[in-house]
């Protein structure tokens, strides 16, 4: 959840170290650690002091309606947006002091992120292994070329791919690196069933058997809750509640996780507006 007033007095710790660290199971430490992130532009304020964290193993949905400082946190996060104030950490380095060292942990995929169409699909992987310097590269990718089945389009040109196809594709380079924290960016807007059903699947083995962790923006209350372990909603640059996809609409009394969306991104909204009028 957001942190309150005292919290913002109180000096991030980082991440637990010596016995501490050595007693937890490496297979659910922390990979990513987000602190009172605040992003305002002028005098719009985009995030509000949003603070999480996100496990290996663990895929944690980041729910919001557009505007609602989804993407600005995921930028914040990569360093390519630099907060106005507070933290990110990726398997412990500080993004903000050491951006390349933390960035060589971590990967990213979008739906508007689309690969060089230039480039076949073997060259692509081949341009972003050489870029995170990954050694017997050729062996990287043609695992990846069978794991996401694309050992036939090997030589075809992404720009001509079908969306579902270019989907496994960004997919294919955004593991490249066996990163410990993959950021996903809505990775199946606008794919037919099929093709969103094989995402799902991939994300969720490379959760579960790569020892990665997961933050996922998606606008599919349906594979949210097939998929996430855990969801934080947000809305007007806030964290507003947060929990287990499948237990949040019964316990804050909504018939489904798209009822809860739609009331908590309206309450903040209806509230402002009932705000402006009696000012």
């Amino acid at each position: 959840m957001t942190a309150d007033a005292s919290d913002r007095d109180r000096p991030f710790s980082g991440p637990r170290s010596g016995r501490a660290q050595a007693a937890e199971d490496p297979a659910q430490a922390v990979v990513l650690e987000a602190y009172s992130l605040y992003k305002r532009y002028s005098k719009l304020v985009a995030v509000d002091n949003v603070s999480f964290t996100v496990r290996r193993r663990e895929i944690v949905g980041l729910l919001g309606p557009n505007g609602a400082g989804k993407t600005t946190t995921l930028n914040m996060v990569l360093g390519v947006l630099a907060p106005t104030s507070g933290t990110v950490r990726i398997a412990g380095i500080d993004v903000g002091k050491r951006r390349s060292q933390a960035l060589a942990h971590t990967n990213f995929a979008a739906v508007y992120a689309a690969l060089p169409g230039n480039l076949t699909v073997s060259q692509n992987l081949r341009f972003f292994g050489l870029i995170y310097g990954i050694r017997g590269l050729t062996s990287r990718i043609e695992s990846l070329l069978e794991q996401f089945d694309l050992r036939h389009l090997r030589d075809t040109k992404c720009g001509v791919l079908s969306s579902g196809e270019q989907t496994r594709v960004a997919l294919a380079k955004a593991v490249i690196n066996r990163p410990p924290l993959l950021l996903l960016d809505e990775p199946t807007a606008s794919l037919d069933p099929s093709a969103a059903q094989f995402a799902r699947g991939t994300i969720r083995e490379l959760a579960r058997e790569h020892d990665c962790g997961i933050l996922w923006t998606s606008h599919n209350m349906y594979e949210v809750e097939e998929v996430c372990d855990r969801v934080l909603f947000v809305s007007r640059g806030r964290i507003l509640l947060e929990g287990d996809p499948k237990k949040l609409p019964e316990e804050h009394g909504s018939h489904s996780l798209e009822d809860l969306f739609i009331r908590l991104a309206r309450e903040p909204l209806a509230a402002s507006a009932a705000h402006e009028d009696n000012t």
